[in-house]
């Protein structure tokens, strides 16, 4: 019986292998449009994609993120100024593209920017605190994908969504998580509503990499500068101690935990950009597929347990 199972495990995975082996063959006419091509996945991908023949418009943030890019790459390759957060950037890159690509249509947009700060327990946080990031891993994602779907609707082409394994379950507080399930809400909405027009919508969940999502020295200083704030009653309740055992496990085990082969989230999204028949999500890093997605079946209970377990002790803890 398990040699039977284990047969058609192996069946169907094979039988996926040779499914998603087939890509598009005129890469040379499809413009790619990326966000967040400063670093990190964005920055790799855009970089990945020209080298491929596709005509990749990269939007950055920064002026040096469209300098950097523009002396590596092919002189196919577009850069653009992008603030998602801005509805007036957004309808600019929007416009620009609207004359790029002309007729054919855009080929497909990869929301790829994001922020993980400010980050920390949901009471030492502000509202304003909640929009700041809302504005850029949400809202950003909806306005961009939105200002370009005609576009993509004329080119039958796809919206490839970049959100997490916490937009899957949650295990720390703050905005981060929130936003990624409301990134995990849209591309399913938005899945099925562009399903009759032939528009591919995708999702990819990394677990942790070496980005700046995960440094641990962007997330000490949030934490820092976060505790530094707080009221002291509330900084009496997680205890003096807080503060610097939760640097220590940003410092130890996040870095530890956090792949340094960006190329395993590329592949999925430039598979997501460029099969024929591609995946409706992707979960690159072995602690995606090993740990965070099977926790985030498990019942509340044992998922609360473990997560609780594993939590830093607080001074004033009620049992």
């Amino acid at each position: 019986m398990f040699l039977y199972l284990l047969g058609l495990v192996v069946l169907y995975y094979l039988y996926r292998w040779i499914r998603e082996l087939p890509h598009i063959s005129d890469k040379g006419s499809k413009y790619v449009y990326i966000t967040g091509c400063d670093s990190g996945f964005g920055n790799l991908l855009a970089r990945h994609l020209d080298k491929q023949g596709f005509r990749v418009i990269a939007s950055c943030y920064t002026e040096k993120g469209e300098e950097d890019l523009r002396k590596s790459c092919s002189s196919n390759l577009i850069t653009a100024h992008l603030d998602v957060r801005s509805g007036e950037s957004v309808a600019k890159v929007a416009a620009m593209i609207k004359d790029k690509v002309g007729q054919s249509g855009l080929w497909a947009v990869v929301n790829n920017a994001g922020v993980s700060v400010p980050s920390a327990p949901c009471d030492w946080l502000s509202v304003d605190d909640y929009k700041s990031m809302l504005d850029v891993n949400l809202n950003g994602v909806i306005a961009v994908t939105l200002s370009v779907l005609p576009l993509i609707k004329k080119a039958r082409g796809r919206v490839v969504n970049v959100a997490s394994v916490f937009g899957r379950i949650s295990v720390t507080g703050g905005p981060y998580t929130v936003s990624k399930y409301g990134v995990e809400a849209f591309n399913d909405s938005l899945r099925l509503n562009m399903a009759p027009f032939d528009v591919k919508v995708l999702c990819i969940e990394p677990g942790f990499f070496k980005t700046n999502v995960t440094d641990a020295a962007i997330l000490g200083r949030n934490i820092k500068m976060l505790w530094e704030k707080m009221p002291q009653e509330v900084r009496d309740d997680y205890g003096t101690d807080y503060l610097q055992k939760s640097l220590a496990i940003l410092s130890d085990k996040v870095a530890k935990m956090s792949d340094a082969d960006l190329m395993k989230v590329v592949s999925c999204m430039e598979h997501a950009v460029s099969a024929v028949r591609p995946r409706t999500r992707y979960s690159p890093g072995w602690d995606a597929k090993l740990f965070w997605l099977p926790l985030s079946y498990m019942p509340t209970c044992i998922s609360d347990y473990i997560m609780r377990k594993e939590a830093i002790p607080l001074a004033r803890s009620i049992q």
